[in-house]
């Protein structure tokens, strides 16, 4: 399974909206943080976030064994490891 971790602020609202848009994307809480997971990649386009490229950046707090193939300024893929 896919998984990452994306700290609960306002700023990463747009990432999490878009994650829980998609329905292959399981979006759920662990403490301070909302888990995104998903049977195979998980993929976020950037445009549909409306975030800044500062906190597209940073928006990623953790990985769950998986690994970034992507980051650039048009999506983030994670993928299993």
């Amino acid at each position: 399974m896919t998984r990452l971790y994306v700290l609960e602020v306002p700023e990463n609202e747009g990432f999490v909206e878009v994650a829980a848009a998609d329905p292959v994307i399981t979006v759920d809480k662990v403490g301070p943080y909302f888990r995104l997971s998903a049977d195979d990649d998980i993929v976020i386009d950037r445009r549909a976030t409306g975030a800044r490229h500062a906190v597209w950046y940073s928006a990623v707090a953790g990985l769950e064994n998986s690994v970034i193939t992507q980051q650039d300024k048009n999506a983030l893929r994670v993928q299993r490891r």
